[in-house]
């Protein structure tokens, strides 16, 4: 949803764009970039499947004068090591001067109203000098600021470097939380305060777990790719699993505070979730913890609701065959009062929480979306 249907629609009325599953027709673009998804195996390894299957449909279509580029995430090496070559022999064409391959990672924020495509600086890489001046000509009509780089692996490492900044620091609030929930310290207060530095210090906040397309996967690329030359990636995997088990931690504070303020058992209580998408304010479930937040809810024995104004029905793809054509619950005065407790997961701004504070008897808030009601509902609001 926060993608604009009346812009797309212009561009298709104007005849800027035209999508299509036709292959045959990879020979009329001058460029071709490659953004498929990059997912972990079930053994958390590199799954290029995508990425290859898609170069073999450019690779036996390839014409002289086209530029390549894969924007999809993945380990340093993928380009010149994967791509270049399968081009290369498929098309029987000359990459040093017939074609060019290059890598620029994808750089997004969805629901940030702040920068767009045009407006965050696109880094670009070439397998050769060609190749990285096709990237930067192509990329300098759509992007107010191209930022080259030396090579495809210094461009590749470049996003994965971006990703594993994140989870480290997210790890590190997320252990923060749990240490400082023990001393009666508010970690969101801390942060905030800790915020006002004006050097050496840059706000993480803390959450039910890790959620999205990049962060929780694109670092263990290079984590696999790390141990081909032995090298431990002690800081990435600590962060993983600290981030991982916050949907755990949130549940087990959850039972504790239904047990000490409600006098309740979670098995047979209803709950609602608040907040589906891994984010406020968009519709991407992707990797999303409230869905195992839901599934470890549900293990317990709680019946269990959500509400999301951004996913009116759950979606049928990978991830979410459990719950899969569930509807998102109706926040009448009526349906909150049948709640016996509320957690919330992600923090939509279109929500009216005084509202659910009001009529139900507990809530757990895992984002501090009711920072502004702890004072007048502490006997009800816990921050988890």
């Amino acid at each position: 949803k926060h993608v604009s249907d009346a812009d797309t629609k212009r561009m298709v009325d104007t005849k800027l764009f035209d999508a299509t599953t036709d292959f045959d027709r990879l020979s009329e673009p001058d460029a071709i970039l490659i953004c498929v998804p990059t997912p972990l195996s079930i053994n958390r390894e590199p799954d290029l499947s995508y990425v290859v299957a898609t170069v073999n449909q450019i690779a036996t279509r390839l014409r002289k004068g086209q530029v390549v580029v894969l924007e999809s995430t993945t380990y340093p090496g993928t380009t010149d090591e994967v791509i270049l070559p399968t081009l290369a022999k498929a098309s029987g064409l000359d990459p040093e001067k017939d074609f060019g391959v290059a890598y620029s990672p994808e750089r997004e924020d969805p629901g940030n109203p702040n920068f767009n495509t045009s407006s965050i600086p696109k880094v670009v890489g070439g397998t050769s000098f060609d190749a990285l001046q096709m990237g930067l000509v192509l990329y300098k009509a759509a992007v107010d600021q191209v930022v080259p780089v030396r090579d495809t692996r210094t461009a590749e490492a470049v996003k994965l470097t971006e990703n594993i900044f994140r989870l480290v620091n997210i790890a590190l609030v997320n252990e923060l939380k749990t240490i400082y929930d023990e001393m009666d310290i508010d970690v969101w207060d801390v942060i905030r305060a800790a915020d006002t530095k004006p050097f050496g210090f840059m706000a993480f906040w803390p959450g039910p777990g890790l959620g999205g397309h990049c962060i929780p996967i694109d670092p263990f690329y290079l984590t696999w790719k790390a141990r081909a030359y032995g090298n431990p990636t002690r800081f990435i995997e600590l962060a993983g699993e600290i981030n991982k088990s916050m949907p755990k931690y949130v549940i087990t504070r959850m039972a504790e505070e239904m047990n000490i303020r409600l006098g309740k058992a979670m098995r047979g209580s209803k709950i609602l979730v608040l907040g589906l998408s891994y984010k406020r304010n968009i519709d991407d479930m992707r990797e999303s913890p409230s869905v195992e937040l839901m599934e470890l809810l549900e293990k317990r024995g709680a019946q269990v609701e959500y509400h999301d104004p951004f996913v009116p029905e759950v979606p049928s793809y990978h991830g979410l065959e459990k719950i899969a054509g569930r509807k998102s619950y109706d926040l009448t005065d009526e349906n909150l009062k049948a709640v016996d407790a509320v957690l919330i997961s992600t923090d939509h701004s279109n929500v009216d929480y005084e509202r659910i504070v009001e009529n139900t008897p507990l809530i757990i808030d895992t984002r501090n979306a009711t920072a502004h009601l702890q004072e007048r509902f502490a006997d009800k609001i816990v921050k988890a």
